[in-house]
Order: C-alpha cells, then structure tokens, then sequence
C-alpha cells in the first residue's frame, strides 16, 4: 500500500481487539425456550416445532406452503428436482442464472445433470441483468434462477415476462432476502419455487436450515418427498399414522416404508425449527437494524462516492434488506480492492468477496471466458462487503467509517 512520507504507521488507530463480522448470532431467552421446548418433548425429529415455523415463514412471504430442510442449497436441489420431474426436463437442458453469485446456485444446476449458462449482472444492484437474458435463451432452456443478492430483490417484473414469454420455470435464489418486497410482492414468491437460508450470518439464523416455498400443493409434495429420501408422500414423519385407524390405517401401514423417487437426507430438527420461531417473531426488528445501520453507513462512506461504489437501489420500488454491505472500489480508484481489503482485516473488521462466481477454480473446466461477462469480471475483481448485521452498534459504525477515512487519507 502506498503512502506518503508523512504518513507513519504510528499515526494509525488502534485495532479493535473485538472482530466486527459480516454476520452475527443474536439468540435470546426466547429462541433459547423454545430450543428448550423441543427438548423437553423428547421429540426431535419433524414435529409441532417445524410445522410452526413452516407456517410463520411461509406467511411472512404470502405463500401458502413451506418445506424446511437443512440448507438453502438443499431448498434449491429439491426445487430443481422437482422441477424437472413434473415437466420432464432432460439431462443436458439449460437453467440461466448469474454470473454473480455463491457457488450453490451453479452446483444444484450441475448436480441434476442440467446446464448452467451464465447472463451477467447489472453494474448497480449486482443481480441478473434482465436485459442480457433472452440472447442465452436455446431451445434447450427450462429455467430461469434469479439470486437476489445482499438483500435486494433482482429486477423481477421484465424476467417474470420473459419467462412467461418463453415458457420458462422461476425458482428463485432468495436465500439473501427473507422478508423484503419488490413492487409490494415479496421474495421468494414471483415464480415457481423460492428457496431461503437460515445459515449463520443469514437473517434469520438457526445454525443450519433452509426452506422452499410454494403455492402449487403438487410441488409442496414432492418437495417434501425429495427432502425425506423420495418416501412416499403418504409417510413423511411419524405422526402421519397416528389419529387414524381402519382401511386408512392400514393404507398407512403398507405404504410408509415404500419410496417413489430417489431422494436426499435434507431433514432438520425440531431444534433448529425453534431457533427459527423465535427469530422470526423478533423478525421486523431484525431487520429494521440491518436497513438503520446500512443507511448509517451510506451517510458516513457517502463522501467517497468518487472512489467507492455504495449500495444502489430505489426505495420507491423496492426494500434492501441488507444482510450485508456491499461495496466495489471504482477503477478510477488509486488504490486496488486487495489494499482496501488487507487494512480493513488489518483493523478487525471482516471482509468478504461478493460471490464470485466464473472465476472459480471449480468451473475451470467449463472454459469460462470472463471478458463475456464484463461487470460480473470487475465486480470479482474490486468487490467485496462488510457486515451491518443488528448486532452493530453506533460506535462501531462510527469505527468502520473512521477506518476508510484512515486508509482513504493516505491516498489523497
């Protein structure tokens, strides 16, 4: 890092012993009762627990049907799984997704035997850029993964009319929005399937988990299926033989060991389901935290609009949840993200790159041309976030924003 001959490390601040992290755990009495309530039932398994939460989650998002599984990327196999089996997708068909985003959005498409093609990001709110997506469409599309990340809804009215247009599936990628709304819809709800995350740093945080959501009861059943190893649907948990008796029973009896589809060990427990409950109900101040302390930040970084790009979006239109910061350095910028980077970690605040994707060792095999995918290339390059989780307070906001101030001043 270059810096004047005045500057002397001596002159810098201290850094704070405490690391202030892109996620935080922020459990209270309240998910700890419920944790409690799980065990004293002496019933870990999917239970009263899941159902509840299931419920919550699913109404947060006006949806009627909610699975819970381990992971969001569990959320995102079974979708595409069931997917392709109610339309009979081939192997070697095609999903778009972006080309900016974690890993698992590519790996589910690579695991079901389909194709994952790429369509760049809009230089100013990271996700797909609608306008790129109809020139990757073949004859061998089938889908359409939208991801919205950070915690800003992609652009979903112009993709939800391409697909229409096309006869293309959704399933959205909103394991980074749970609660927030787009044009006075909420995540998770414009498609076929959307799939969230609860895993640590996420909004709601239950250490692992996941859920998909629909409105179609078919899709609600295979979903479940496929999360339960492929069971058939008539046995999913051990309550689906109880309070019955007679031919139903016995229906029951010969069914609930027979498996129709092959399936996945994506179940959770009534543990993790309580955690959910519990921040769920303290959800609207969860996420209130995170857009106070954003906009915070935005006002203290806002003077270095010249060489830092801050999160861009029209509250007019659409919530950022801001599960976290993101920030790109500009290429007019003198200094490189890698400096930026080195002096934040330097000072105990926890950097992240902002899900790079094409550039990844992993996919070296698809001879991925970078240059094709320009503002996904530079945002690899120059990108990266920091927490603004509710577990910040004012003054180490105040500390983040002394910080860039610091390091920025070297370079005036």
């Amino acid at each position: 890092m270059f810096l004047p001959q005045w500057y002397c490390y001596d002159d810098f601040m201290e850094p704070r012993k405490e690391q202030l992290g892109v996620g935080t755990l922020d459990l209270t009495d309240r998910e700890k009762n419920y944790v409690m309530q799980a065990l004293e039932s002496n019933r870990l398994s999917y239970g009263p627990l899941s159902r509840r939460f299931e419920k919550m989650f699913a109404e947060l998002h006006n949806m009627k049907y909610a699975v819970l599984v381990n992971s969001g990327t569990s959320a995102l196999s079974i979708a595409l799984a069931t997917l392709k089996e109610l339309n009979h997708w081939k192997d070697g068909d095609e999903v778009l997704v972006p080309a900016l985003t974690f890993v698992a959005t590519a790996n589910v498409v690579l695991e079901h035997n389909l194709v994952p093609i790429f369509v760049d990001c809009d230089a100013s709110t990271y996700n797909m850029n609608p306008l790129l997506i109809e020139e990757k469409i073949t004859q061998r599309t089938r889908a359409i993964m939208p991801v919205h990340l950070f915690g800003l809804i992609a652009n979903m009215e112009p993709i939800c009319a391409i697909a229409k247009q096309h006869n293309l599936s959704i399933v959205e990628d909103s394991c980074e929005t749970i609660g927030v709304s787009y044009k006075g819809q909420k995540t998770g709800s414009f498609g076929d399937i959307g799939c969230f995350s609860t895993y640590i740093a996420h909004f709601i945080v239950t250490g692992v988990g996941g859920l998909a959501l629909t409105n179609d009861p078919k899709k609600a059943e295979i979903l479940r299926s496929f999360a339960n190893h492929g069971r058939d649907s008539i046995y999913l948990n051990i309550d689906d033989d109880k309070d019955i008796d007679g031919a139903e029973f016995q229906e029951v009896v010969r069914r609930r060991f027979r498996f129709v589809r092959r399936g996945y060990s994506f179940r959770v427990t009534e543990m993790e389901a309580g955690l959910g409950i519990g921040q769920l109900e303290r959800f609207p101040e969860i996420l209130n935290a995170r857009q106070g302390n954003a906009a915070l930040l935005t006002e203290k970084l806002s003077q270095h609009t010249d060489v830092l790009q801050l999160p861009s979006f029209d509250s007019s239109v659409q919530d950022h949840g801001f599960m976290m910061y993101p920030i790109v350095v500009r290429e007019s910028a003198s200094f490189s993200k890698e400096d930026l980077v080195s002096y934040c970690e330097k000072m105990n605040i926890e950097t992240r790159d902002m899900m790079p994707l094409i550039n990844q060792p992993v996919y070296a095999e698809m001879d991925i041309v970078q240059k094709e995918y320009p503002v996904a290339d530079w945002v690899n390059r120059s990108g990266f976030y920091i927490g603004c989780h509710q577990s910040l307070g004012e003054n180490d906001l105040q500390y983040i924003a002394d910080v860039f101030q610091e390091f920025l001043l070297s370079y005036s």
